[in-house]
């Protein structure tokens, strides 16, 4: 019987959804939380209770910490969910909630203070054995310092923020002349994202994959992976398609990146749901990215491949009960292809706007669909521009792309941009249906990947 009682979801959209259905089904009360523009959303409707933050620009209501207390303490909620994204991963907020006495469902405040921290983090799993790709780990302020240190590391390199997620502040050079006018870019985007203008520089894998390992913990050092999931199919670094398993990978190379993956969770103490992510080159080399702590988006594939609830495993091992699953006890059964439906110009990838006018959502055996979207839902620059998250799970993984096929066939999104006729580029294109993806796959497709 879980001590959690009742769950504040500090989140919106698919995800707050899916966290209410795994709380119904474990006996916990949910409290939604929403903008004054979000009063009819789906998630508010279906929580047990639900409580307005603020007006609609994020700032003022979901990424407002005493407002989303307030309303823990108004309901009497005893622990905040963050979902993925907004507060997830603020060891601020964490630190806040363990103090005000409410159980933050996410990973240890140090978890999230050390992984908040790219470059030590970097440094941390790289003990451990993990293996890394060259670069300089400390923060660099001084714009010329840094286009030093990456003249060490040899061209082309990857500008990144020493702090934070979501792909802000990411920047591939590739010449020496580039250097200068990107690093400026990139750290006035991390300051505006973060209010943290540190970056660190390392060297950009050219034409990789990008395998990721959903790992779970609990406190008294026991982990386990689910096995691994590919989202090398991105664009500006976002992912956009994510399946499991990975195409390349082979059991020898799965156990070996997999115990890779633990030894990097074990070197922090990890403890809760957590994410560890590699880039793994044509030789079948692979280097430790960072990791997410927190609850990933493409989650679905990974349970739907190993039959695992990984949100209720989170709520679990928050909740301080022992992690019930073995390694020998995860088996990765078919194939699960996940398409991530966005509102956006299907050529361009710029945001799109609108008010949704027809929406059927596909179904059929092996078909899942993750959305909190209805008919006349604005869409507006407050909102998310994740949609709606397909689905689709079969014995391999032509018949999982045969059924994603049907599934987007059937599906009908009307009203603005969508990029879901990309996702139908991208099932028919034979390199994808080859298994012959690279980091560059989209540029084929227009855009800026």
């Amino acid at each position: 019987m879980p001590m959690i009682r009742k769950v504040l979801i500090a989140t919106r959209g698919e995800v707050a959804l899916r966290i209410i259905r795994t709380c119904r089904e474990m006996g916990i009360r949910t409290v939604a939380v929403c903008s004054t523009a979000e009063r009819e959303a789906l998630h508010v409707r279906l929580a047990d209770e639900s409580v307005c933050i603020g007006p609609p620009p994020i700032a003022e209501s979901y990424l407002n910490v005493p407002r989303l207390l307030g309303a823990a303490e108004t309901t009497g909620a005893d622990a905040i969910h963050p979902g993925y994204g907004l507060l997830s991963e603020s060891a601020a907020f964490a630190e806040v909630c363990h103090n005000c006495g409410i159980t933050f469902i996410g990973p240890t405040l140090r978890n999230l203070r050390l992984m908040g921290n790219k470059g030590k983090a970097r440094e941390v799993v790289s003990r451990a054995g993990v293996p890394v790709l060259p670069g300089i780990p400390r923060k660099i302020s001084d714009a010329r310092e840094a286009l030093r240190a990456a003249s060490g590391v040899g061209f082309p390199v990857l500008i990144k923020a020493a702090s934070g997620a979501g792909g802000r502040g990411l920047r591939v050079v590739r010449e020496p002349s580039e250097f200068l006018d990107a690093y400026e870019t990139a750290r006035a985007d991390v300051r505006a994202a973060f209010g943290d203008e540190h970056l660190i520089v390392e060297r950009y894998c050219t034409d990789a994959r990008h395998v990721e390992f959903q790992i779970l913990a609990d406190t008294d050092g026991n982990a386990v992976h689910l096995g691994e999931r590919e989202c090398t199919i991105q664009r500006r670094f976002e992912k956009v398609l994510e399946e499991s398993p990975c195409g390349a990978m082979t059991p020898a190379l799965r156990a070996e990146m997999g115990e890779a993956a633990i030894k990097a969770a074990a070197a922090v103490n990890y403890a809760n749901v957590g994410t560890v992510e590699f880039l793994l080159d044509a030789k079948g080399r692979y280097y430790f990215i960072e990791m997410s702590a927190r609850i990933q988006v493409e989650h679905p594939v990974t349970e739907m491949v190993t039959g695992v609830d990984v949100v209720k495993e989170q709520i679990q091992l928050a909740d301080g009960q022992p992690l019930a699953i073995h390694q020998e006890d995860v088996r990765l059964r078919g194939h699960a292809i996940e398409c991530r439906i966005y509102a956006e110009d299907p050529v361009t990838f710029e945001r799109s706007y609108g008010t949704v006018a027809r929406y059927h959502p596909p179904g059929g055996s092996g078909v899942r669909v993750e959305s909190a979207l209805q008919v006349n839902d604005p869409v507006s620059p407050h909102s998310d521009p994740l949609l709606a998250k397909v689905i689709a799970h079969a014995e391999t993984r032509p018949a999982a792309i045969a059924k994603m096929r049907v599934a987007l066939r059937e599906m009908v999104l009307d009203g603005l941009p969508s990029n879901l006729d990309l996702h139908r580029q991208i099932l028919a294109d034979p390199d994808f249906v080859e298994g012959r993806v690279t980091s560059s796959f989209l540029s084929r497709f227009g855009g800026r990947p």
